[in-house]
């Protein structure tokens, strides 16, 4: 009768400072925000080298060439 009597009253420990734990996160998060102004996230500027393929100005041509004998030797043995 003890152990149950433990197992039931170290649970609902658990269960108790598990849901002040959560109330607690919820509160601090609302004061938090309340104060805190929003943050705006702005795109940083992408150099050439950066941008996505497409957009990038100066390539070299030699290099588009070996990258595109690249992909075709890739999938060539891909498919063998």
């Amino acid at each position: 009768m003890q152990a149950l009597n433990l197992m039931l009253i170290g649970m609902g420990f658990v269960f108790s400072f598990l849901a002040l734990l959560v109330v607690l996160t919820g509160l601090m998060s609302k004061i938090v925000m309340h104060y805190q102004p929003p943050v705006v996230a702005s795109t940083p500027k992408l150099s050439a080298a950066q941008q996505p393929a497409g957009q990038a100005q100066n390539t070299d041509p030699q290099l588009k060439a070996a990258i595109s004998a690249a992909i075709k030797q890739h999938r060539a043995r891909r498919r063998s």
